[in-house]
């Protein structure tokens, strides 16, 4: 779903959580999508709870089907035919979710999010359709690997809320509820390209009137990540940030950079384990 990977920000959110007394606090996620970070905090003990939202209802599918038919799920993933004829009739269950089942909607999901380049279901097929590329299109497939962490989150599945609000009324009826001890990462979609990157996306208005909302409405800790547009940096401008590099690898690989914004009485770590585009101090300063 992310062109740069979001699971590599876990290290980083850790450090806020243990600056911010947040470690075994729950953890929310607005725009949740695959929705690395926050299973890595629950498996490893460091969130008691996460709650997840995607207004896509094709990612949606995706977290109801492993959460209520493991079993089956990963039945699927055992039987799962690697051809790109396979990955077409995947591809095509996903153009027509009103024909078929949630859990058949759930696993093109999580199939064409494994065999498409990086993971973008608008993106082709890995390898080709002609399959002559360096990598073909199990080269995400790890089968078992995959359903170890499908029975891993479906262990936990009472310590797992799912929703398929809107952000806005998630982050306006939902997120008051969460304890006082709880964090909340969002990470809309992309201000630039994003009608390439996700199902779901928004235009200029919307980035703006969600940063108005996140920052009068949202009363938990929070942070924000962004691709670094100057629009989003005009949105945010009251607001703590820093910049840092991320290893893009849509399409091609090469390093871009985004941001991220904090919110006020969040303590931020004074050397985060990020690779850092500026001085960290005079950005949160």
């Amino acid at each position: 779903r992310y062109p740069g990977g979001k699971q590599r920000l876990v290290p980083f959110i850790l450090e806020v959580m243990g600056a911010n007394d947040l470690i075994g606090g729950e953890y929310a996620e607005p725009y949740a999508g695959g929705a690395g970070i926050a299973v890595e905090l629950l498996l490893t003990g460091k969130a008691s709870h996460i709650h997840l939202n995607d207004s896509c209802s094709r990612v949606h599918a995706f977290w109801r089907s492993i959460l209520l038919q493991p079993e089956e799920f990963c039945r699927r993933i055992s039987r799962a035919s690697m051809t790109v004829d396979e990955w077409r009739r995947q591809k095509q269950v996903l153009a027509e979710p009103q024909k078929h089942p949630q859990f058949d909607l759930g696993f093109s999901m999580f199939y064409l999010n494994r065999c498409n380049r990086s993971g973008i279901i608008g993106g082709g097929v890995i390898g080709g359709l002609d399959q002559k590329g360096k990598w073909k299109i199990d080269a995400r497939f790890p089968r078992n690997e995959l359903i170890r962490r499908v029975e891993a989150i479906a262990a936990k599945k009472k310590q797992i809320s799912v929703k398929n609000w809107d952000a806005e009324r998630f982050i306006i009826e939902y997120v008051p509820k969460l304890p006082r001890k709880s964090l909340v990462y969002c990470d809309p979609p992309y201000f630039h390209k994003a009608e390439r990157l996700y199902l779901n996306h928004y235009g200029p208005d919307d980035h703006e009137r969600i940063a108005r909302i996140v920052q009068q409405k949202l009363k938990r800790p929070w942070i924000v990540s962004y691709d670094c547009a100057p629009e989003i940096l005009c949105y945010y401008n009251e607001r703590r940030r820093f910049q840092f590099s991320q290893q893009y690898n849509a399409a091609k690989a090469y390093k871009g950079i985004e941001v991220l914004f904090f919110s006020d009485r969040v303590r931020v770590p004074e050397k985060p384990t990020l690779p850092m585009v500026k001085n960290f101090k005079k950005q949160v300063g």
